[in-house]
């Protein structure tokens, strides 16, 4: 297996800090890491803007996830300035195959959009 170019490491990295519960319940480190522009569909199918998705996080009140283990992520290069990764991921028995867009920006790799689509074992999907 060839190592990631450059662009999809710097996506991967970016995605692992966002799986941090630490990051996630900072303002200022959920800000550095998505785009003004960010969009989300989450597992829910509740579609999620940028400041939202910061005011939910961040509040101490709501109702945390539990920590998020990531698998078969990958990553590809569609563009000089866009890389989409895909991957899963499992917290308290809840499986989701996830997508994520990160764009080049002045500031660095930043997260575009994101979408999150639960399921279960199925026998029949591929590997």
């Amino acid at each position: 297996m060839t190592e990631p170019s450059p662009a999809v490491a710097a996506a991967i990295e970016g995605e692992l800090r966002l799986l941090d519960p630490l990051v996630r319940a900072s303002v200022d480190q959920l800000a550095t890491l998505l785009h003004p522009d960010f969009r989300e569909i989450g597992t829910s199918g509740r579609l999620w803007e940028r400041d939202t998705i910061i005011a939910m996080l961040t509040d101490p009140d709501a109702p945390r996830p539990g920590p998020l283990t990531a698998s078969r992520m990958r990553g590809d290069l569609l563009a000089p300035d866009l890389v989409h990764l895909t991957f899963d991921t499992e917290s308290r028995g809840l499986r989701s195959h996830r997508s994520s867009l990160w764009r080049l920006t002045g500031a660095g790799w930043l997260l575009y959009f994101h979408q999150a689509t639960p399921f279960i074992d199925d026998p029949f999907a591929e590997a």
